[in-house]
């Protein structure tokens, strides 16, 4: 991880600085279910521990996960946040299921401001639009390695800001990290 994402905190008299890391959920299987009951594929089930490990080097602290309410990303949370020093607290969103960009931005101006570290997880298009989106600027080679990857199952990419969360709008943060289990 780079030090972007594991410095932290913020300096006396400063704006509040926030991260949203943002987490696709780990590789589902495809059982004659509803799509939003498919659980994870064995792969995925390892993919979401990996994943937990990676979310726990970046050093955040969250205050807040907001999940999907499908299986599959409750599944991922739940196999993630094991690898976790702290357990935050977690909402099960509804409309992150197949939310659009739109939608996804809207979540994001609801955050209570005494939130400062937020965990999504959520599905694809959105998790990777959402990034695009956010990322007004980009620390590294985050960029490169997300566009080259496509965010995959089981990816994450870490956006800061600073301000308010209602101020939340397209180039307002700075990508400062991305993984992905397979980059």
């Amino acid at each position: 991880m780079s030090d972007a994402v594991s410095s932290g905190g913020t300096a006396p008299g400063s704006p509040e600085s926030r991260r949203i890391v943002l987490l696709r959920h780990a590789k589902a299987d495809w059982p004659q279910v509803s799509d939003h009951d498919r659980p994870l594929a064995e792969r995925g089930r390892q993919e979401a521990a990996v994943a937990g490990r990676k979310l726990a080097d970046t050093g955040i602290a969250f205050d807040l996960a907001l999940c999907s309410t499908a299986s599959r990303t409750r599944e991922t949370w739940k196999l993630a946040v094991h690898e976790l020093p702290h357990r935050p607290k977690t909402v099960y969103e509804e409309r992150l299921y197949d939310a659009s960009l739109g939608e996804l931005l809207a979540l994001l101006n609801e955050t209570p401001d005494e939130v400062n570290e937020l965990l999504v997880i959520g599905h694809n298009p959105g998790m990777h639009a959402l990034a695009d989106a956010l990322a007004g600027k980009a620390e590294g080679e985050a960029p490169a390695r997300m566009t080259k990857t496509g965010f995959p199952t089981a990816a994450f990419a870490v956006v800061g800001f600073t301000g308010s969360w209602k101020s939340v709008e397209h180039g307002v943060g700075t990508l400062l990290d991305y993984w992905a289990p397979h980059d």
